[in-house]
């Protein structure tokens, strides 16, 4: 199959959440498959400040979106995975500072710079279609792309096969209505079948009810959005659905993997795990934490923000140092009140947590290689990727029992004879110290070292989920 994927992030180069790394990884694995995959994206300073060299096409993509004439130059790269890069450019719309906006507020416009993206694509279909090279399956992926699933309805009504996979339901693209006409949409669509969504407009809504098949990044979390307490209100639009397919997200192997990966202190595997030893202490010595206490190193990474439940790790942060030996490592950054909170608990820490602010890729490598415990108290959690980075790289998740973290995370007994880390069922601090405690007494066990090899030893590559989508693309009549 030919497939356009379509992405508003792509990892490493521009990547504010887990969408970045799925579209770096889930074409090269579909292209492993033996199918041709091009993504394609806006073209953000990122690509080339990580120097990449862009091939300028000569001929632009024309196109009419709300009564206006856009014009848009497309950029081709190859990506080292062999994987074709498109990049659409539009001058004002993507040569910004930020991907989605800046200092915490959205951009005011990003109805019409996503719109604009989506109707770019669809075009750039449209001209494959016309050369007789057709694409079989459009990709698209959260609202920022969602759009293409209905500009395809108007501009390829003979294909190709759309679908949408959502990420993070919260994250929906709701708008006023004064900017149907700018997206290219008539009140014929401002519908409670369409785009309408409480006087306003709604994109995600919109693809969905566009998109041949709507996917999402595990099972659970499929089940859960189709749920009041789960959908953010859109839990009637997906159950109207014929299916709403979870396909479980997957570990890059050729990124995160500590028997190659080159930026931590030293490498190991499963079967020989010694060298985690000598990261751990790489890690403290990097930042600044003792060694040799016999504790384990507990560690947070992930964005700061409600939804991740940070504000739980800061409450935590004294209990968990006054309890025990361990040491705390948080990393990210996001909302500045939730960040003020980790720094004002590490402040108190007398030098035993640490805050790694906007943390670079490759510290965050090595946090997963030093690190032996990974918390994850999301409130909700459509997949999850750092509790399986963190299985990769032999450091044990404790996790609130939601979503993608109950396919990835099977809770360990008291005798650690079976599990992969360690649940707790209510979002509280309260929970989420009990879990901690679980842990950091199994890191003192005997048997910690048969657990540890039991998770790095866990198939979590994308090969599995690849086959499924290609499963599902073809399921997919035109």
């Amino acid at each position: 199959m030919d497939i356009l994927f379509v992405s508003s992030e792509v990892a490493p180069y521009v990547k504010v959440g887990g969408l970045a790394d799925v579209a770096a990884a889930l074409p090269k694995a579909l292209k492993s498959l033996g199918h041709k995959v091009t993504v394609v994206a806006p073209r953000y300073p990122g690509f080339e400040e990580a120097g990449l060299m862009l091939a300028r096409r000569l001929t632009p993509l024309v196109f009419e979106l709300g009564g206006k004439s856009y014009e848009a130059t497309v950029f081709d790269v190859r990506l080292p995975s062999q994987v074709d890069l498109a990049l659409i450019d539009v001058p004002g719309l993507y040569d910004r500072a930020g991907v989605y906006g800046e200092r915490g507020e959205d951009y005011p416009d990003n109805a019409l710079r996503f719109a604009v993206f989506s109707r770019a694509v669809v075009e750039l279909a449209k001209l494959r279609a016309e050369g007789g090279a057709p694409y079989d399956v459009l990709h698209a992926n959260d609202w920022t792309s969602a759009l293409a699933c209905r500009y395809a309805e108007d501009h390829l009504p003979a294909g190709p096969r759309t679908v949408l996979t959502i990420h993070n339901i919260a994250h929906q693209g709701v708008f006023p209505k004064a900017a149907l006409g700018e997206i290219g949409l008539t009140v014929k669509d401002f519908t409670l079948d369409g785009i309408e969504f409480y006087g306003g407009i709604n994109v995600l809504k919109q693809g969905i009810r566009s998109a041949g098949l709507v996917t999402t990044v595990s099972a659970t979390y499929a089940k859960e959005i189709q749920t009041e307490s789960g959908g953010a209100k859109l839990h009637g639009v997906l159950a109207s659905k014929a299916r709403v397919l979870g396909i479980l997200n997957g570990v890059d192997y050729g990124v995160w993997n500590p028997a190659t990966d080159s930026v931590i202190a030293t490498r190991y595997d499963a079967e020989d795990a010694s060298g985690k030893a000598r990261c751990k202490d790489a890690l403290q010595r990097e930042l600044g934490l003792p060694t040799d206490t016999g504790g384990p190193v507990v560690a947070y990474v992930g964005r700061m923000v409600e939804q991740k439940g940070v504000d739980l790790v800061a409450e935590c942060i004294p209990k968990i140092l006054r309890g025990s030996e361990a040491q705390v490592v948080v990393a990210g950054g996001g909302e500045p009140g939730l960040v003020a909170a980790v720094r004002g608990a590490v402040e108190k820490s007398h030098g035993r947590a640490v805050l790694c602010e906007d943390a670079a890729e490759a510290l965050v490598h090595r946090i997963f290689a030093g690190a032996d415990i990974l918390l994850v108290p999301s409130r909700f959690e459509p997949c999850g990727l750092v509790q399986m980075y963190a299985q990769r790289y032999g450091a044990l998740p404790v996790a609130h029992a939601v979503g993608g973290l109950v396919d990835t995370i099977v809770d360990c007994d008291a005798k650690l004879e079976t599990g992969t880390g360690f649940l707790f069922d209510e979002p509280t601090g309260a929970a989420l110290l009990g879990a901690t405690q679980r842990a950091i007494a199994a890191y003192q066990d005997a048997r910690w070292p048969s657990l540890r090899r039991r998770v790095m030893r866990l198939d979590l590559a994308w090969d599995r989920a690849a086959r499924q989508y290609e499963a599902a693309y073809k399921s997919l009549s035109k």
